[in-house]
């Protein structure tokens, strides 16, 4: 059986680049990460063993996978540790960013920034979950607000 290399088999590739499915972060405690998301984003764990729990965010799955087993994922390549400063921002996109803000204190999550209004037209608010990783509630504010 060959690679199918017509144009249709060409765009359905480049159309399935688009979607992304999941993402693993590396977290140094997997019981304090598990608890984290369930408590603060109420999401399913759909899966779980010994080394990650995976949760499920609407159509994305977030694999927590504890630094031990990251190592394999990433090889030759290093994990970096929580010190090492963030790399990247998980943001997620909302219809009321003090409302959401609200519900995450009532959670017990302490803000780092915001919410506040930026200059490219959102309102934003960042936090970072136990293993450092940084997240940004976001809302569009309407052309009137600015």
């Amino acid at each position: 059986m060959g690679v199918d290399t017509s144009p249709r088999a060409a765009e359905v590739a480049a159309q399935s680049l688009k979607r992304v499915s999941a993402i693993s972060l590396f977290v140094e405690d997997l019981r304090a990460a598990k608890a984290f998301y369930r408590d603060v984003f109420d999401v399913d764990v759909v899966f779980e063993d010994d080394s990650s729990v995976c949760v499920k965010f609407d159509r994305l799955f977030v694999n927590l996978l504890e630094v031990s087993s990251a190592a394999k994922q990433v090889e030759p390549g290093a994990v970096a540790g929580r010190d090492a400063g963030s790399r990247f921002q998980l943001s997620i996109w909302v219809d009321d960013v003090d409302a959401v803000c609200a519900l995450l204190k009532r959670r017990g999550v302490e803000l780092l920034t915001g919410p506040i209004d930026r200059e490219w037209g959102m309102r934003i608010a960042t936090f970072t979950d136990p293993a450092g990783h940084s997240w940004e509630v976001a809302q569009e504010l309407s052309r009137s607000e600015d």
